[in-house]
Protein backbone atom coordinates (compact mmCIF):
# COMPACT_ATOMS: atom_id res chain seq x y z
CA UNK A 1 0.00 0.00 0.00
CA UNK A 2 1.54 3.29 -1.15
CA UNK A 3 0.90 6.88 -0.15
CA UNK A 4 -0.36 8.93 -3.10
CA UNK A 5 -0.76 12.71 -3.34
CA UNK A 6 -3.35 14.09 -5.75
CA UNK A 7 -3.18 17.75 -6.72
CA UNK A 8 -6.63 19.18 -7.41
CA UNK A 9 -10.17 17.96 -6.77
CA UNK A 10 -11.69 18.09 -10.24
CA UNK A 11 -13.60 15.16 -11.68
CA UNK A 12 -10.54 13.59 -13.27
CA UNK A 13 -8.45 13.84 -10.11
CA UNK A 14 -11.25 12.50 -7.89
CA UNK A 15 -11.93 9.65 -10.33
CA UNK A 16 -8.28 8.62 -10.02
CA UNK A 17 -8.35 9.03 -6.22
CA UNK A 18 -11.39 6.79 -5.72
CA UNK A 19 -9.97 4.03 -7.93
CA UNK A 20 -6.57 4.18 -6.23
CA UNK A 21 -8.11 4.04 -2.77
CA UNK A 22 -10.09 0.93 -3.69
CA UNK A 23 -6.82 -0.65 -4.80
CA UNK A 24 -5.52 -0.22 -1.26
CA UNK A 25 -3.50 2.99 -1.53
CA UNK A 26 -3.57 5.83 1.01
CA UNK A 27 -4.72 8.83 -1.03
CA UNK A 28 -4.71 12.49 -0.04
CA UNK A 29 -6.16 15.18 -2.30
CA UNK A 30 -4.77 18.73 -2.02
CA UNK A 31 -7.13 21.37 -3.41
CA UNK A 32 -6.26 25.08 -3.60
CA UNK A 33 -9.90 26.20 -3.26
CA UNK A 34 -12.34 25.47 -0.48
CA UNK A 35 -14.40 22.93 -2.37
CA UNK A 36 -14.27 20.06 -4.85
CA UNK A 37 -15.40 19.78 -8.46
CA UNK A 38 -13.03 22.07 -10.34
CA UNK A 39 -14.98 23.74 -13.13
CA UNK A 40 -18.15 21.82 -12.22
CA UNK A 41 -19.76 24.49 -10.07
CA UNK A 42 -23.17 25.62 -8.90
CA UNK A 43 -24.45 29.15 -8.23
CA UNK A 44 -27.49 29.58 -5.97
CA UNK A 45 -29.36 32.81 -5.20
CA UNK A 46 -32.87 33.60 -3.94
CA UNK A 47 -34.06 30.04 -4.52
CA UNK A 48 -32.63 29.80 -8.04
CA UNK A 49 -29.69 27.54 -8.92
CA UNK A 50 -27.50 27.31 -12.01
CA UNK A 51 -24.68 25.12 -13.31
CA UNK A 52 -21.58 27.26 -13.85
CA UNK A 53 -19.73 24.58 -15.77
CA UNK A 54 -20.98 21.81 -18.06
CA UNK A 55 -24.75 21.48 -18.09
CA UNK A 56 -25.12 18.01 -19.59
CA UNK A 57 -23.35 14.67 -19.33
CA UNK A 58 -22.29 12.68 -22.37
CA UNK A 59 -20.96 9.11 -22.24
CA UNK A 60 -22.36 8.38 -18.74
CA UNK A 61 -20.80 4.90 -19.08
CA UNK A 62 -17.53 6.48 -17.88
CA UNK A 63 -19.05 7.26 -14.48
CA UNK A 64 -21.11 4.08 -14.37
CA UNK A 65 -17.82 2.21 -14.65
CA UNK A 66 -16.27 4.35 -11.91
CA UNK A 67 -19.08 3.58 -9.47
CA UNK A 68 -19.12 -0.13 -10.33
CA UNK A 69 -15.37 -0.37 -9.76
CA UNK A 70 -15.35 1.59 -6.48
CA UNK A 71 -18.37 0.29 -4.56
CA UNK A 72 -21.61 -1.64 -4.47
CA UNK A 73 -23.94 1.29 -5.10
CA UNK A 74 -24.18 2.11 -8.84
CA UNK A 75 -24.17 5.58 -10.31
CA UNK A 76 -27.96 5.68 -10.64
CA UNK A 77 -28.21 4.85 -6.94
CA UNK A 78 -26.34 8.08 -6.18
CA UNK A 79 -27.70 10.51 -8.79
CA UNK A 80 -30.77 10.69 -11.01
CA UNK A 81 -29.93 10.67 -14.73
CA UNK A 82 -32.50 11.64 -17.36
CA UNK A 83 -32.06 11.60 -21.12
CA UNK A 84 -33.15 15.01 -22.38
CA UNK A 85 -35.51 14.75 -25.33
CA UNK A 86 -35.27 16.53 -27.68
CA UNK A 87 -31.51 16.52 -27.27
CA UNK A 88 -31.26 19.99 -28.78
CA UNK A 89 -33.18 22.65 -30.62
CA UNK A 90 -31.52 24.77 -33.30
CA UNK A 91 -32.66 28.23 -34.39
CA UNK A 92 -30.90 29.47 -37.53
CA UNK A 93 -30.47 33.02 -38.76
CA UNK A 94 -33.08 32.59 -41.50
CA UNK A 95 -35.70 31.64 -38.90
CA UNK A 96 -35.53 27.88 -39.48
CA UNK A 97 -36.25 26.03 -36.25
CA UNK A 98 -35.57 22.31 -35.76
CA UNK A 99 -35.53 20.05 -32.69
CA UNK A 100 -33.38 16.92 -32.83
CA UNK A 101 -34.42 13.84 -30.82
CA UNK A 102 -32.03 12.21 -28.37
CA UNK A 103 -30.01 9.20 -29.58
CA UNK A 104 -32.24 8.49 -32.58
CA UNK A 105 -30.55 8.53 -35.97
CA UNK A 106 -33.82 7.97 -37.83
CA UNK A 107 -35.50 10.69 -35.78
CA UNK A 108 -32.75 13.19 -36.51
CA UNK A 109 -32.88 12.43 -40.24
CA UNK A 110 -36.64 12.89 -40.27
CA UNK A 111 -36.50 16.13 -38.29
CA UNK A 112 -33.85 17.66 -40.56
CA UNK A 113 -35.75 16.66 -43.70
CA UNK A 114 -38.91 18.24 -42.31
CA UNK A 115 -37.26 21.53 -41.32
CA UNK A 116 -34.50 22.00 -43.90
CA UNK A 117 -35.92 20.14 -46.88
CA UNK A 118 -35.73 16.64 -48.27
CA UNK A 119 -32.16 15.33 -48.49
CA UNK A 120 -30.82 17.34 -45.56
CA UNK A 121 -31.38 14.46 -43.16
CA UNK A 122 -29.67 11.97 -45.45
CA UNK A 123 -26.70 14.29 -45.84
CA UNK A 124 -26.31 14.59 -42.08
CA UNK A 125 -26.84 10.85 -41.61
CA UNK A 126 -24.13 10.03 -44.14
CA UNK A 127 -21.80 12.41 -42.32
CA UNK A 128 -22.53 10.62 -39.04
CA UNK A 129 -21.80 7.28 -40.72
CA UNK A 130 -18.35 8.56 -41.66
CA UNK A 131 -17.94 9.94 -38.13
CA UNK A 132 -18.83 6.49 -36.82
CA UNK A 133 -16.05 5.00 -38.91
CA UNK A 134 -13.66 7.54 -37.39
CA UNK A 135 -14.91 6.58 -33.92
CA UNK A 136 -14.23 2.89 -34.58
CA UNK A 137 -10.74 3.65 -35.88
CA UNK A 138 -9.59 5.94 -33.10
CA UNK A 139 -11.69 5.20 -30.01
CA UNK A 140 -9.22 2.91 -28.27
CA UNK A 141 -5.91 4.79 -28.75
CA UNK A 142 -7.59 8.18 -28.34
CA UNK A 143 -9.83 7.50 -25.33
CA UNK A 144 -9.25 4.12 -23.74
CA UNK A 145 -5.45 3.88 -23.58
CA UNK A 146 -2.76 6.07 -22.03
CA UNK A 147 -1.15 8.18 -24.71
CA UNK A 148 1.32 5.88 -26.42
CA UNK A 149 5.04 6.66 -26.56
CA UNK A 150 4.50 6.33 -30.31
CA UNK A 151 1.66 8.86 -30.17
CA UNK A 152 2.38 9.60 -33.82
CA UNK A 153 -0.19 6.90 -34.66
CA UNK A 154 -2.77 9.59 -33.83
CA UNK A 155 -1.31 12.22 -36.14
CA UNK A 156 -3.34 10.94 -39.08
CA UNK A 157 -6.97 12.04 -39.20
CA UNK A 158 -9.27 9.00 -38.89
CA UNK A 159 -12.24 10.74 -40.54
CA UNK A 160 -12.85 9.10 -43.97
CA UNK A 161 -13.61 12.26 -45.91
CA UNK A 162 -15.34 11.85 -49.22
CA UNK A 163 -13.33 12.47 -52.35
CA UNK A 164 -14.22 15.67 -54.21
CA UNK A 165 -13.00 15.16 -57.75
CA UNK A 166 -12.15 18.13 -59.98
CA UNK A 167 -11.49 18.25 -63.71
CA UNK A 168 -7.76 18.44 -64.45
CA UNK A 169 -6.99 19.24 -60.81
CA UNK A 170 -6.13 17.09 -57.79
CA UNK A 171 -9.04 15.66 -55.87
CA UNK A 172 -9.92 17.26 -52.53
CA UNK A 173 -10.78 15.74 -49.17
CA UNK A 174 -12.15 17.69 -46.24
CA UNK A 175 -9.49 18.12 -43.57
CA UNK A 176 -11.24 20.57 -41.22
CA UNK A 177 -14.71 21.14 -39.80
CA UNK A 178 -15.29 24.07 -42.15
CA UNK A 179 -14.32 21.97 -45.16
CA UNK A 180 -16.72 19.21 -44.12
CA UNK A 181 -19.45 21.82 -43.95
CA UNK A 182 -18.57 23.29 -47.34
CA UNK A 183 -17.84 20.10 -49.28
CA UNK A 184 -19.86 17.29 -47.71
CA UNK A 185 -23.01 18.80 -46.22
CA UNK A 186 -25.74 19.91 -48.58
CA UNK A 187 -27.09 22.90 -46.69
CA UNK A 188 -25.35 25.87 -45.00
CA UNK A 189 -27.56 25.31 -41.98
CA UNK A 190 -26.08 21.83 -41.60
CA UNK A 191 -22.65 23.44 -41.73
CA UNK A 192 -23.77 25.86 -38.99
CA UNK A 193 -25.02 22.89 -36.98
CA UNK A 194 -21.61 21.24 -37.20
CA UNK A 195 -19.83 24.52 -36.41
CA UNK A 196 -22.00 24.83 -33.30
CA UNK A 197 -20.77 21.48 -32.01
CA UNK A 198 -17.14 22.53 -32.52
CA UNK A 199 -17.57 25.92 -30.88
CA UNK A 200 -19.35 24.46 -27.87
CA UNK A 201 -16.17 22.50 -27.16
CA UNK A 202 -13.97 25.57 -27.70
CA UNK A 203 -12.74 24.48 -31.13
CA UNK A 204 -12.23 26.72 -34.15
CA UNK A 205 -14.15 25.16 -37.06
CA UNK A 206 -11.80 26.77 -39.57
CA UNK A 207 -8.79 24.87 -38.21
CA UNK A 208 -10.09 21.99 -36.08
CA UNK A 209 -9.41 18.67 -37.82
CA UNK A 210 -12.13 16.65 -39.50
CA UNK A 211 -11.91 14.19 -36.60
CA UNK A 212 -13.94 16.74 -34.61
CA UNK A 213 -16.81 14.78 -36.17
CA UNK A 214 -16.41 12.33 -33.27
CA UNK A 215 -17.99 14.89 -30.91
CA UNK A 216 -21.43 15.15 -32.57
CA UNK A 217 -21.25 11.41 -33.21
CA UNK A 218 -20.78 10.70 -29.51
CA UNK A 219 -23.61 13.04 -28.51
CA UNK A 220 -26.08 11.78 -31.09
CA UNK A 221 -25.19 8.10 -30.59
CA UNK A 222 -24.87 7.83 -26.81
CA UNK A 223 -27.25 10.61 -25.89
CA UNK A 224 -27.31 13.72 -23.73
CA UNK A 225 -28.11 13.25 -20.05
CA UNK A 226 -29.17 15.67 -17.33
CA UNK A 227 -28.21 15.09 -13.71
CA UNK A 228 -30.98 16.13 -11.32
CA UNK A 229 -29.61 18.90 -9.16
CA UNK A 230 -27.21 19.84 -11.94
CA UNK A 231 -23.77 18.54 -12.79
CA UNK A 232 -22.65 19.62 -9.34
CA UNK A 233 -24.67 16.64 -8.04
CA UNK A 234 -22.39 14.34 -10.05
CA UNK A 235 -19.30 15.98 -8.55
CA UNK A 236 -20.87 15.61 -5.10
CA UNK A 237 -21.49 11.90 -5.72
CA UNK A 238 -17.89 11.32 -6.84
CA UNK A 239 -16.61 13.26 -3.81
CA UNK A 240 -18.76 11.19 -1.46
CA UNK A 241 -17.56 7.99 -3.12
CA UNK A 242 -13.98 9.14 -2.44
CA UNK A 243 -14.82 9.77 1.22
CA UNK A 244 -16.45 6.35 1.48
CA UNK A 245 -13.20 4.84 0.21
CA UNK A 246 -11.22 6.78 2.86
CA UNK A 247 -9.69 9.36 0.52
CA UNK A 248 -8.52 12.36 2.58
CA UNK A 249 -9.19 15.89 1.29
CA UNK A 250 -7.24 18.96 2.34
CA UNK A 251 -8.92 22.13 1.09
CA UNK A 252 -7.32 25.56 0.95
CA UNK A 253 -4.04 23.76 0.28
CA UNK A 254 -2.15 25.06 -2.73
CA UNK A 255 0.77 22.96 -3.92
CA UNK A 256 3.84 25.03 -4.75
CA UNK A 257 5.99 22.26 -6.17
CA UNK A 258 6.35 18.55 -6.74
CA UNK A 259 9.19 17.04 -4.75
CA UNK A 260 11.81 14.88 -6.43
CA UNK A 261 14.17 12.34 -4.88
CA UNK A 262 16.45 9.86 -6.56
CA UNK A 263 15.06 10.70 -9.97
CA UNK A 264 11.36 10.23 -9.23
CA UNK A 265 8.44 12.11 -7.71
CA UNK A 266 8.56 11.93 -3.91
CA UNK A 267 5.69 14.10 -2.69
CA UNK A 268 4.47 17.70 -2.67
CA UNK A 269 5.26 20.95 -0.90
CA UNK A 270 2.44 23.39 -0.09
CA UNK A 271 2.71 27.17 -0.23
CA UNK A 272 2.72 27.29 3.59
CA UNK A 273 5.85 25.12 3.63
CA UNK A 274 4.13 21.87 4.58
CA UNK A 275 5.77 18.83 2.99
CA UNK A 276 3.89 15.60 2.28
CA UNK A 277 5.83 12.54 1.17
CA UNK A 278 4.28 10.26 -1.45
CA UNK A 279 5.29 7.35 -3.66
CA UNK A 280 3.24 8.79 -6.54
CA UNK A 281 1.92 12.25 -7.35
CA UNK A 282 -1.14 12.75 -9.56
CA UNK A 283 -1.38 16.25 -11.00
CA UNK A 284 -5.04 16.99 -11.68
CA UNK A 285 -4.51 20.63 -12.64
CA UNK A 286 -3.00 22.30 -15.66
CA UNK A 287 0.75 21.51 -15.75
CA UNK A 288 2.97 24.57 -15.45
CA UNK A 289 6.68 25.18 -14.81
CA UNK A 290 6.01 26.52 -11.31
CA UNK A 291 5.27 23.01 -10.07
CA UNK A 292 8.25 21.37 -11.73
CA UNK A 293 10.75 22.65 -14.31
CA UNK A 294 9.23 22.04 -17.71
CA UNK A 295 12.20 19.96 -18.85
CA UNK A 296 11.44 17.53 -16.03
CA UNK A 297 7.96 16.98 -17.40
CA UNK A 298 8.52 16.95 -21.11
CA UNK A 299 11.25 16.08 -23.54
CA UNK A 300 11.76 16.69 -27.25
CA UNK A 301 9.53 14.36 -29.19
CA UNK A 302 6.71 14.53 -26.62
CA UNK A 303 3.35 15.63 -27.95
CA UNK A 304 3.33 18.45 -25.38
CA UNK A 305 6.19 20.33 -27.02
CA UNK A 306 4.97 20.14 -30.60
CA UNK A 307 4.04 23.46 -32.25
CA UNK A 308 0.38 24.24 -31.61
CA UNK A 309 -1.67 24.58 -34.79
CA UNK A 310 -3.45 27.74 -35.86
CA UNK A 311 -6.86 28.09 -34.27
CA UNK A 312 -5.95 26.09 -31.17
CA UNK A 313 -5.90 29.09 -28.83
CA UNK A 314 -7.77 28.30 -25.60
CA UNK A 315 -11.22 29.74 -25.06
CA UNK A 316 -13.43 30.48 -22.09
CA UNK A 317 -17.15 30.63 -21.35
CA UNK A 318 -19.35 33.67 -20.83
CA UNK A 319 -22.49 32.85 -18.84
CA UNK A 320 -25.62 34.85 -18.12
CA UNK A 321 -27.64 33.33 -15.27
CA UNK A 322 -31.25 34.48 -15.49
CA UNK A 323 -33.85 34.26 -12.73
CA UNK A 324 -37.16 34.54 -14.56
CA UNK A 325 -40.75 35.20 -13.55
CA UNK A 326 -43.24 32.84 -15.14
CA UNK A 327 -43.38 29.06 -15.25
CA UNK A 328 -41.28 26.94 -17.56
CA UNK A 329 -43.56 25.85 -20.42
CA UNK A 330 -44.24 22.12 -20.53
CA UNK A 331 -42.94 21.93 -24.11
CA UNK A 332 -39.72 23.87 -23.46
CA UNK A 333 -36.56 22.25 -24.83
CA UNK A 334 -33.72 21.69 -22.39
CA UNK A 335 -30.97 22.93 -24.74
CA UNK A 336 -31.35 25.38 -27.61
CA UNK A 337 -28.60 26.77 -29.85
CA UNK A 338 -29.19 30.08 -31.61
CA UNK A 339 -26.85 30.25 -34.60
CA UNK A 340 -25.59 33.56 -36.05
CA UNK A 341 -25.84 34.60 -39.70
CA UNK A 342 -22.07 35.08 -39.99
CA UNK A 343 -20.25 32.18 -38.38
CA UNK A 344 -16.95 33.21 -39.96
CA UNK A 345 -17.06 36.58 -38.20
CA UNK A 346 -17.71 34.85 -34.90
CA UNK A 347 -14.77 32.49 -35.37
CA UNK A 348 -12.42 35.32 -36.31
CA UNK A 349 -13.43 37.30 -33.23
CA UNK A 350 -13.31 34.49 -30.66
CA UNK A 351 -9.99 33.03 -31.81
CA UNK A 352 -8.56 36.47 -32.49
CA UNK A 353 -9.04 37.60 -28.89
CA UNK A 354 -12.06 39.83 -29.53
CA UNK A 355 -15.80 39.85 -28.85
CA UNK A 356 -18.13 38.43 -31.48
CA UNK A 357 -20.88 40.87 -32.38
CA UNK A 358 -23.31 37.96 -32.83
CA UNK A 359 -22.17 34.81 -31.02
CA UNK A 360 -23.64 31.34 -31.04
CA UNK A 361 -25.70 31.25 -27.84
CA UNK A 362 -26.65 28.07 -25.98
CA UNK A 363 -29.81 28.33 -23.90
CA UNK A 364 -30.26 25.81 -21.07
CA UNK A 365 -33.74 25.42 -19.52
CA UNK A 366 -33.61 22.40 -17.19
CA UNK A 367 -36.92 20.91 -16.05
CA UNK A 368 -35.67 20.57 -12.48
CA UNK A 369 -37.56 21.88 -9.42
CA UNK A 370 -34.24 22.29 -7.58
CA UNK A 371 -33.28 25.12 -9.95
CA UNK A 372 -36.17 27.44 -9.02
CA UNK A 373 -38.05 28.57 -5.90
CA UNK A 374 -41.43 27.34 -7.17
CA UNK A 375 -43.42 26.45 -10.27
CA UNK A 376 -44.09 30.11 -11.06
CA UNK A 377 -40.43 30.82 -11.88
CA UNK A 378 -37.72 29.49 -14.14
CA UNK A 379 -33.91 29.40 -14.14
CA UNK A 380 -32.26 29.84 -17.55
CA UNK A 381 -28.56 29.89 -18.44
CA UNK A 382 -27.16 31.53 -21.56
CA UNK A 383 -23.66 30.55 -22.67
CA UNK A 384 -21.26 31.69 -25.39
CA UNK A 385 -17.73 30.58 -26.21
CA UNK A 386 -15.42 33.59 -25.88
CA UNK A 387 -11.77 34.57 -25.77
CA UNK A 388 -10.15 34.03 -22.35
CA UNK A 389 -9.41 36.71 -19.76
CA UNK A 390 -6.37 38.63 -20.93
CA UNK A 391 -7.06 39.22 -24.61
CA UNK A 392 -10.42 40.50 -23.37
CA UNK A 393 -10.62 42.33 -20.04
CA UNK A 394 -13.47 40.42 -18.44
CA UNK A 395 -13.23 42.55 -15.28
CA UNK A 396 -14.59 45.56 -17.22
CA UNK A 397 -18.10 45.95 -15.77
CA UNK A 398 -19.43 47.98 -18.71
CA UNK A 399 -18.19 45.38 -21.20
CA UNK A 400 -19.70 42.55 -19.15
CA UNK A 401 -23.07 44.29 -19.07
CA UNK A 402 -23.02 45.03 -22.80
CA UNK A 403 -22.17 41.46 -23.69
CA UNK A 404 -24.83 40.09 -21.37
CA UNK A 405 -27.33 42.24 -23.27
CA UNK A 406 -25.99 40.78 -26.54
CA UNK A 407 -26.63 37.25 -25.32
CA UNK A 408 -30.13 38.12 -24.10
CA UNK A 409 -30.99 39.78 -27.42
CA UNK A 410 -29.68 36.76 -29.33
CA UNK A 411 -31.49 34.24 -27.11
CA UNK A 412 -34.75 36.15 -27.57
CA UNK A 413 -34.96 34.66 -31.06
CA UNK A 414 -35.66 31.34 -29.33
CA UNK A 415 -37.44 32.71 -26.24
CA UNK A 416 -39.65 35.65 -27.30
CA UNK A 417 -40.26 38.08 -24.45
CA UNK A 418 -37.24 36.83 -22.53
CA UNK A 419 -36.07 40.26 -21.38
CA UNK A 420 -39.47 41.13 -19.91
CA UNK A 421 -39.33 38.05 -17.65
CA UNK A 422 -35.96 38.81 -16.03
CA UNK A 423 -36.09 39.25 -12.26
CA UNK A 424 -32.37 39.02 -11.63
CA UNK A 425 -29.24 38.48 -13.70
CA UNK A 426 -25.78 37.22 -12.76
CA UNK A 427 -22.83 37.32 -15.16
CA UNK A 428 -19.90 34.92 -15.01
CA UNK A 429 -16.88 35.29 -17.27
CA UNK A 430 -13.46 33.71 -17.78
CA UNK A 431 -12.17 36.09 -15.10
CA UNK A 432 -14.25 34.29 -12.46
CA UNK A 433 -13.23 30.91 -13.88
CA UNK A 434 -9.55 31.86 -13.64
CA UNK A 435 -9.94 32.92 -10.00
CA UNK A 436 -11.85 29.79 -9.00
CA UNK A 437 -10.04 27.06 -10.94
CA UNK A 438 -6.57 28.52 -11.41
CA UNK A 439 -6.71 27.92 -15.17
CA UNK A 440 -4.83 30.76 -16.90
CA UNK A 441 -7.33 33.19 -18.37
CA UNK A 442 -10.20 30.96 -17.26
CA UNK A 443 -9.55 28.76 -20.29
CA UNK A 444 -11.52 25.55 -20.70
CA UNK A 445 -9.66 22.52 -22.14
CA UNK A 446 -11.06 20.94 -25.30
CA UNK A 447 -11.23 17.19 -25.90
CA UNK A 448 -8.20 15.59 -27.55
CA UNK A 449 -8.51 15.04 -31.30
CA UNK A 450 -6.58 12.85 -33.69
CA UNK A 451 -5.11 14.20 -36.90
CA UNK A 452 -3.40 17.48 -37.82
CA UNK A 453 0.01 16.07 -36.96
CA UNK A 454 -0.96 15.51 -33.33
CA UNK A 455 -1.36 19.22 -32.70
CA UNK A 456 -4.75 18.74 -30.99
CA UNK A 457 -3.59 16.10 -28.54
CA UNK A 458 -2.93 16.80 -24.86
CA UNK A 459 -0.05 15.92 -22.56
CA UNK A 460 0.25 12.19 -21.92
CA UNK A 461 -0.73 10.72 -18.55
CA UNK A 462 2.85 9.60 -17.95
CA UNK A 463 5.58 12.21 -17.61
CA UNK A 464 9.35 12.13 -17.91
CA UNK A 465 9.58 12.11 -14.11
CA UNK A 466 8.74 8.60 -12.81
CA UNK A 467 5.98 8.64 -10.25
CA UNK A 468 4.40 11.87 -11.57
CA UNK A 469 1.23 11.36 -13.59
CA UNK A 470 -1.34 13.69 -15.13
CA UNK A 471 -5.13 13.47 -14.86
CA UNK A 472 -7.98 15.83 -15.74
CA UNK A 473 -8.99 17.92 -18.71
CA UNK A 474 -5.51 19.33 -19.42
CA UNK A 475 -4.08 15.86 -20.00
CA UNK A 476 -4.92 12.93 -22.25
CA UNK A 477 -7.69 12.49 -23.44
CA UNK A 478 -8.72 16.10 -22.82
CA UNK A 479 -11.52 18.24 -21.48
CA UNK A 480 -15.14 17.62 -20.57
CA UNK A 481 -16.61 15.48 -17.75
CA UNK A 482 -16.47 12.19 -19.67
CA UNK A 483 -12.92 12.69 -20.94
CA UNK A 484 -11.72 13.82 -17.49
CA UNK A 485 -13.23 10.67 -15.96
CA UNK A 486 -11.39 8.59 -18.54
CA UNK A 487 -8.09 10.24 -17.63
CA UNK A 488 -8.62 9.31 -13.98
CA UNK A 489 -9.19 5.68 -14.93
CA UNK A 490 -6.03 5.65 -17.06
CA UNK A 491 -3.85 7.14 -14.33
CA UNK A 492 -5.16 4.69 -11.74
CA UNK A 493 -4.48 1.82 -14.14
CA UNK A 494 -0.88 2.93 -14.68
CA UNK A 495 -0.20 3.13 -10.93
CA UNK A 496 -1.99 -0.08 -9.99
CA UNK A 497 -0.93 -2.28 -12.90
CA UNK A 498 2.42 -0.73 -13.67
CA UNK A 499 4.04 0.69 -16.78
CA UNK A 500 2.73 -2.15 -18.90
CA UNK A 501 -0.86 -0.97 -18.47
CA UNK A 502 -2.49 -0.41 -21.87
CA UNK A 503 -6.02 0.49 -20.89
CA UNK A 504 -9.27 -1.38 -20.29
CA UNK A 505 -9.78 -4.52 -22.34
Amino acid sequence: MARIAVIGAGLGAMSAAARLAVAGHRVTVYERSETFGGSVGRHALHGFAFDTGPGLLHLPAVYRDLFVKTGKEPLEGCVTLTQVDPASRHVFADGTDVSLPNASRAGVVSALDGALGKGAGASWGEFLDRAGDAWDRSRRPLLEEPLRPDWQVLTRDPYPATVRRRLLRPALRAGTVTEIGSWELTDPRLAALLDGYALSYGLDPLHAPASTALLPYMEETFGSWYVSGGMRALAQAVYERCLARNVEFVFGAEVSRVLEKDGRAAGVELTDGTVAQAAHVVLGARPHPGLMPAQELWQDGDVTVQPRPAGSAPTGRFLVLLSLRGARPADAVHRTLVHPADGAAEREAVFGGRLAARPTVTVLRPDDPSTRPDGAHEAVTLTATVAPHGPVDWTDEALRARYADTLIDTASAALPGLRDRVLHMEVRTPAESAAETGAPGGAVPAPALAGAGGGWLHAGNRTRLPGLLLAGGWSHPGGGPAHAGMSGALVAGIIVEGEGFRGSQ
